[in-house]
């Protein structure tokens, strides 16, 4: 990164800090041929409205990131409250992971059932961000549901208790 030098911060403090923000528990999946492939990740976000763009962050050995590579898509599970198993199970390494899981196809990429958020990508662009790969996708089709997200925060799943769709109080 032209001259660019890292400072010298201790990798737990580091590690700490990031465990401080919450975050929706997401999984990316894509297909190898015909087989899907899906991993967790929380470093998912929106990039632009027009045209409608987002990134994720993966590491540069992740085997998901080469299969995106090949596949030139990816798809976007944001999982709710209640799939922590999906989440764990993803999470791990190893080409059967998604064995058991009833995926769909939609739009040429996996899909999870009963998601907040579901979304459609076109790889765009990768690019280098320290020993992750920033891969940026046009969102080709989205799909929302509104129910409470799964996300992580100090190291733990949890879920929101109250937002705009369930205030405080509120019935669910």
């Amino acid at each position: 990164m032209n001259g660019y030098a890292p400072p010298a911060v201790d990798d737990a403090d580091f590690r700490d800090a990031m465990a401080s923000f919450p975050c929706a528990v997401t999984v990316v999946t894509a297909y190898d041929g015909t087989r899907a492939h899906g991993t967790t990740v929380s470093a998912v976000a929106s990039l632009s409205r027009n045209p409608p763009l987002v990134m994720v962050a993966l590491a540069e050995d992740s085997e998901l990131l080469g299969i995106i590579r090949k596949a030139g898509r990816f798809g976007i599970n944001v999982l709710a409250d209640g799939q922590e198993d999906w989440a764990r199970a993803f999470a791990a390494k190893g080409r059967d992971k998604a064995d058991g899981i009833p995926l769909s196809s939609q739009g040429g990429v996996p899909r999870l059932p009963g998601v907040p958020a579901w979304m459609a990508c076109r790889v765009v662009a990768l690019t280098p961000g320290g020993d992750h790969v920033i891969v940026q996708g046009a969102v080709e089709q989205a799909v929302s549901d509104p129910q409470p997200p799964l996300v992580y925060h100090q190291r733990t799943f949890a879920t929101c208790t109250e937002s705009a769709l369930h205030p405080a109080g509120s019935v669910r």
